[in-house]
């Protein structure tokens, strides 16, 4: 006999809704039976059994070409099985503000990147915006966690240094569902959207014009990750310096990849092992040229009069080592405020498209970038 017909009270049955990413607030909730308890799952419930990300799953359920048709009819068929309806007024609750934007960067002990962000929370903070931090550490997977659970909290905006091997479908997705995107240090070619960034190719090509004019020729390049656009940008203004006046830059020590300090202490090794021995480094950033300057210290080899050291960013410390250190000023402030601004407009209603600043870099002289010894190094 059933519950119904003998009078006993059965379990309340559970009916599912599907809550995009950012759709919480009036959501469709299918018809159910007086006392039905509502179990919510979210776009993000969904991607993790799909094995996809929030932002596939949102532009699939909007019909977006953005999407593979044979994904987007797979994920359509489970939010159907799920007993999602799609509801157009719940979906326009999107423009609810959460005053958060997220910033994600791929090192934060970068003391560069302090800069950047105390810019972003300064310009941020007066249009009560919290921020919420990632250090993806370069790993892309890393990178794309964190940008789901930021849509499933409903973010204003994201401001992104991308991983390495990000790719522009990525980005465009993000911005296809609405989410304020701005690209900062670094370029994602073919991304929809606006990029704040140094010159890096001038700020490369500074650097390394000014050890020539030293009077040094055989300059070696530390560091860089080359599937970066920094990283490839910075080593082509060095290469580009160097065939001006001349010099080939295959015949030069190039040590790609490095990033951190300790790194920069292990490339001095086959720095003073290479014939000829440089006379002068570049170093990626200022923490490769403070790793160098210490590691060069301990085989002793005077950082500067024996081997001279130009950094990247002018980083605080950079003016204060022994010997205090030339480095390419890369404007960390200028380039928070300035994304800050783009991601503000974007919030606001305002389309900026994919606008690209390069803000210009300029070059301190410093102690760490003598002539070689006996003239010039050639």
């Amino acid at each position: 006999m059933s519950d119904r017909s003998s009078g006993r009270r059965g379990r309340p049955s559970v009916t599912a809704a599907v809550v995009p990413a950012g759709e919480d607030s009036g959501s469709a909730i299918l018809p159910a039976p007086a006392r039905t308890l509502v179990r919510r799952i979210t776009l993000g419930d969904m991607a993790a059994e799909l094995k996809v990300s929030t932002a596939t799953v949102s532009l699939a359920l909007r019909n977006s070409p953005l999407v593979a048709s044979e994904t987007r009819e797979r994920i359509k068929a489970h939010a159907r099985s799920v007993g999602y309806i799609y509801n157009r007024s719940a979906a326009a609750l999107r423009t609810a503000r959460s005053n958060m934007v997220g910033i994600a960067v791929h090192d934060i002990l970068n003391p560069y990147f302090a800069e950047v962000f105390r810019a972003l929370e300064d310009e941020l903070g007066r249009e009560q915006q919290v921020v919420l931090i990632c250090n993806h550490r370069d790993d892309v997977r890393r990178q794309r966690g964190f940008v789901d659970s930021l849509l499933q909290h409903r973010i204003d905006g994201l401001v992104l240094c991308a991983s390495v091997d990000t790719t522009a479908a990525e980005i465009n997705q993000l911005v296809e569902t609405g989410i304020p995107v701005t690209l900062i240090c670094r370029d994602v070619e073919g991304a929809r959207a606006p990029v704040v960034r140094g010159d890096d190719v001038a700020g490369g090509r500074m650097l390394t014009e000014h050890l020539i004019a030293q009077g040094h020729e055989r300059i070696a390049m530390v560091g860089g990750r080359r599937r970066s656009s920094a990283g490839r940008d910075r080593n082509l203004g060095w290469r580009q310096a160097l065939e001006e006046v001349g010099l080939d830059p295959a015949a030069q020590v190039d040590i790609p990849e490095l990033m951190t300090q300790a790194e920069g202490r292990e490339a001095v090794p086959a720095l003073l092992a290479a014939r000829p021995q440089p006379t002068a480094v570049f170093g990626f950033n200022d923490l490769i040229a403070f790793g160098l300057t210490a590691a060069l210290k301990r085989s002793g080899v005077e950082p500067g009069t024996g081997m001279a050291i130009g950094g990247y960013d002018d980083t605080d410390g950079a003016a204060g080592g022994s010997p205090s250190l030339t480095s390419v000023c890369n404007n960390p402030a200028r380039i928070g405020r300035e994304a800050a601004g783009l991601i503000l407009r974007q919030i606001g209603g305002e389309t900026v498209g994919d606008e690209r600043r390069l803000i210009e870099p300029s070059l301190t002289v410093r102690e760490s970038t003598p002539p070689p010894r006996g003239g010039r190094s050639g």
